[in-house]
């Protein structure tokens, strides 16, 4: 096969790839030595490469409006948008005893979602919907809008994110009765491609009591 006809085959696979929105593991993919590092360096080669972008562009990097946007992109990327990939910044829980005896679920619903789809880094926002049922300890309200956000602040497939937000929970609270959902726009969807505005993406995982339809079914009644 000439050396044309591979490229062409492989970009072929990366597009449809990217199509289908597909993730290989519950983990976000991350190189060895992804922290080695700092956050300087890294914004310092990001500014280098975005300004040769640009540059291939043909865009006029000594023009006033336009020259310090590497530097913005760079600090936005690592500072802002990507801070959900380095785990030092996964935001501490505090768990409170459950003094009421609250038995019944909590729900916190339409927390913002803000994360970048990670086939063609445009943004995918929307509304997550997290409920869980006490095991003995509750977890303050806004920590719950922390853990969807720091989680939303990397390149991510939305199937993974609900996922990650999901066993994190489980995790911190201790308990197999959690539920995510996530209905999100995907701009890859709105602005490229079929460029269609209107649909969003709406995925859905949970553990435990809320295996059982009648307790999705309260779930989904309480949110609407």
């Amino acid at each position: 096969m000439k050396k044309e006809e591979n490229t062409t085959l492989l970009k072929a696979a990366f597009e449809e790839l990217g199509e289908t929105h597909q993730s290989t593991s519950i983990d976000t993919p991350l190189k060895k030595g992804a922290f080695d590092l700092s956050d300087e360096e890294k914004m310092d080669i990001i500014a280098d490469k975005f300004g040769e972008i640009m540059d291939t562009l043909g865009l006029d990097l000594s023009d006033d409006s336009l020259k310090g946007t590497p530097y913005r992109v760079a600090k936005m990327f690592v500072k802002e948008i990507f801070y959900g990939l380095n785990p030092e910044n996964k935001p501490k829980m505090s768990l409170f005893d459950n003094k009421y005896q609250y038995d019944k679920f909590i729900i916190e619903k339409d927390i913002t979602v803000n994360s970048t789809c990670e086939h063609h880094f445009l943004p995918v926002v929307g509304k997550a919907h997290v409920g869980y049922i006490s095991n003995g300890t509750v977890i303050g309200l806004s920590k719950i809008n922390r853990i969807v956000d720091f989680f939303a602040r990397r390149p991510q497939v939305q199937e993974r994110m609900t996922r990650q937000i999901l066993e994190e929970l489980k995790k911190d609270l201790n308990t197999e009765d959690v539920i995510v959902m996530v209905d999100a726009k995907h701009f890859c969807v709105a602005t490229r491609g079929i460029e269609d505005m209107a649909s969003t993406t709406i995925t859905m995982d949970y553990s435990g009591q809320f295996s059982d339809h009648t307790m999705r079914r309260e779930f989904l009644d309480a949110i609407k």
